[in-house]
């Protein structure tokens, strides 16, 4: 993954403001799910996930970092991860992980960000 795991990168297409909820999501492997939610905040951008029923509706953080492209004719958003990874990802609770720093470093360490 890339230094800046917390952030868009520059060749993704993002643009901020855009309203990403209800994206699909596409692995290297095949559809994970869509856009719950989203945040572009500087330092902690991120995709909610809801993953369906694929494993069980779990609902995944992936670090704006791993995306890797955007397609806004088909509402897709490309990772830079596979379905492995993302079934075996920390689970997010909305609730208590949104503003935990700990569940933040949690999922960094999980998805390779180095240690700040």
């Amino acid at each position: 993954m890339n230094e800046d795991l917390w952030g868009f990168k520059d060749t993704s297409g993002h643009l901020a403001g855009v309203d990403l909820r209800g994206w699909k999501v596409e692995a290297a492997d095949g559809d994970i799910g869509k856009v719950d939610n989203h945040s572009d905040e500087v330092g902690s951008a991120h995709l909610v996930v809801d993953t369906g029923p694929w494993i069980f509706g779990k609902r995944v953080l992936l670090p704006a970092g791993t995306v890797t492209r955007l397609d806004p004719d088909d509402k897709k958003i490309h990772v830079a991860l596979t379905r492995d990874q993302v079934k075996h990802s920390p689970e997010f609770e909305p609730a208590t992980h949104l503003d935990d720093p700990t569940y933040r470093d949690i999922v960094g360490r999980y998805y390779g960000a180095p240690l700040i």
